[in-house]
């Protein structure tokens, strides 16, 4: 998708530009194409009888630019085939007429077209990829794995999980004037998506223009968006505590208006994260990351004080205490304290930590029920003695955190732990990126992933975030169709797979963290899968009322005037939740 032109969605994406820039040359697929590459010429230049078929050029030039997003004209390939004119004219509409190929306009008038692979090759490839890596392991014995690791390449461990195929190219274009628009968030998930438009261009037949915006200006502007006669998006991102206030002002279009939910297979998505998307019972959005809030902590530090992974806020507290040296430049615990929307999702999510829901909800298994919210019965519950725990723990962190915890943030929270001066950082799996894919983070793995630990009447909980992709309720008629059809690509199992290959650290379908090749790529896919199986991932902490926007500004605001020793905990909870009775 187009560059941003946003200096705060530029800043926040500069730490991991260059490893996902790297990562895609670095793909499984474009690895493979080398190899047989390389192996084609070595063959030709050693044996002078022997000449490379012409079919098999072809298809790894079309491949190769496939996966680059590159363009490919039957000139090219006609080139990349290595024999006469003539010759390659016939082998190229012999692998049109076999469907491997298939032909796209380029210009109204179709004299002009460019070349795709066709599903049927793109599955041939994807099945030939995975026996090239068993011929080599097999009859080159090398790479050599341990036992655990043969049984991860070759299904022992995950017998039942299948590789998915790559994205692959619509045979009909989309139809949109001027393109697909897009309203996103300026995060590291966004912009692999942004470093992949070619490739998703080719995949829907349209040119992609996005805009992207830190958290508050994207609601804003989502908002605005709203207010005009027509959408100026096909698409919008939609943060989870949001759909309420979006729903209810008018924002978005019911998804099963405009689209079979049959074929987004809602199944297969994390059953916190397609939840957070209803209102009212309807889907209004298909999400697009689900990125819950894990504690990471460095595993190499925790060894070397001889520390357990914390199980609780105590242990959690006690960890920090141990590990914070400011003498050395080492802080125990980094975490989202800065005033307003920041600290206010920290003080949801421990008020979560300690059993003790924002809302009046009703008990269930698991957590809280959000079901009836629609209802406008739910009322605020800030100030409780779960609460007053809650605001204690939090004083408590401050003791073991860094000197400017109070202006960290969704970012600046992470830099520090990915830079070796924090020992443990709340932070979304979407900011992993900023030490996974950097070879010189002290924390590059030597990470561990945890849901909070529990307070005293808690239990485990990873609050779920991320985005979902909409469609504005003022779409005009003739857009919605087509805008409908790139949301079920941009959520496609196969594009989420290709977000991970790419940089991305979210996921929100369950085939997708079970992909073996997702597995090999980081430990996080297979914690949060984990954690979802054990009912841990819930969007509860953050409930979607349509004041939750207010109630989590006014947490930041009266929490941080404590955290700052203006207020007591007790005044803290009085004045925060009088604020939030009044919204109702």
């Amino acid at each position: 998708m187009n560059k941003m032109g946003l200096t705060d969605a530029r800043a926040a994406a500069t730490p991991v530009a260059s490893p996902i820039a790297s990562s895609v040359a670095t793909g499984d697929a474009l690895r493979l194409i080398g190899f047989l590459d390389d192996l084609c010429e070595e063959v030709e230049g050693t044996i002078d009888l022997i000449q490379t078929d012409a079919h098999l050029r072809m298809a790894l030039n079309l491949l190769r630019n496939h996966f680059e997003g590159r363009t490919v004209t039957p000139t090219s390939l006609i080139g990349a085939s290595r024999v006469p004119y003539a010759t390659a004219t016939r082998r190229l509409r012999a692998m049109v007429d076999a469907g491997l190929i298939e032909q796209r306009p380029r210009t109204p008038s179709g004299k002009s077209f460019s070349l795709h692979p066709s599903p049927a090759l793109l599955d041939a490839w994807t099945q030939l990829a995975d026996r090239v890596r068993r011929l080599t392991d097999t009859r080159l014995g090398t790479p050599r794995h341990d036992p655990a690791t043969e049984d991860y390449y070759f299904g022992g461990s995950y017998r039942a999980a299948q590789s998915l195929p790559p994205l692959q190219v619509r045979p009909d274009p989309l139809r949109l004037a001027g393109g697909l628009r897009v309203l996103a968030h300026g995060d590291p998930t966004f912009m692999v998506m942004d470093n992949l438009k070619r490739q998703f261009e080719q995949s829907i037949g349209l040119s992609i223009h996005q805009r992207a915006f830190s958290i508050d200006r994207l609601r804003d502007e989502a908002l605005r968006n709203a207010e005009r006669t027509a959408s100026r998006y096909d698409l919008v991102a939609v943060d989870l505590p949001w759909f309420g206030e979006f729903v209810e002002k008018g924002v978005l279009l019911p998804l099963d208006e405009v689209i079979d939910l049959a074929r987004l297979d809602p199944a297969d998505f994390h059953t916190a994260g397609w939840q957070a998307t209803h209102w009212g019972g309807r889907p209004y959005g298909v999400p697009a990351q689900t990125t819950p809030e894990l504690l990471f902590y460095r595993k190499d530090m925790f060894a070397e004080a001889g520390l357990e992974p914390p199980d609780s806020t105590d242990a959690l507290l006690a960890a920090a205490r141990s590990l914070h040296d400011p003498s050395r430049g080492v802080h125990g615990i980094a975490w989202n304290a800065a005033r307003g929307t920041a600290l206010g999702h920290t003080v949801l999510m421990t008020l979560a930590d300690f059993g003790q829901p924002a809302l009046d909800l009703p008990a269930i298994a698991g957590g809280y029920d959000c079901a009836g919210l629609s209802s406008g019965d739910h009322r605020p519950t800030i100030d409780t003695e779960a609460g007053l725990a809650a605001a204690e723990f939090l004083l408590e962190l401050l003791a073991y955190s860094p000197p400017d915890i109070l202006s960290m943030s969704w970012y600046e929270r992470i830099r520090p732990y990915a830079a070796g001066s924090v020992a443990m950082a709340y932070g979304y799996t979407l900011l992993a990126p900023y030490f996974e894919l950097d070879p010189g983070s002290p924390a590059c793995g030597q990470t561990g992933f945890l849901p909070h630990p529990p307070g005293p009447g808690g239990t485990p909980v990873a609050p779920v975030g991320g985005y979902a992709l909409g469609l504005p309720a003022n779409l005009a008629p003739e857009r919605r169709a087509a805008a409908a059809e790139a949301l079920a690509v941009f959520t496609s199992p196969e594009a989420q797979k290709l977000f991970v290959q790419n940089g991305s650290r979210t996921n929100p379908r369950y085939s997708v963290g079970a992909d073996p090749e997702v597995r090999r790529i980081s430990p996080i896919f297979e914690a949060v899968e984990a954690m979802s199986w054990r009912d841990e991932l819930q969007f509860w902490p953050r409930p979607p009322v349509p004041q939750i926007t207010e109630i989590i500004r006014i947490c930041g605001e009266e929490f941080h005037d404590m955290l700052r020793g203006l207020q007591s905990p007790r005044e803290t909870l009085r004045k925060a939740q009088s604020r939030a009775d009044a919204l109702f």
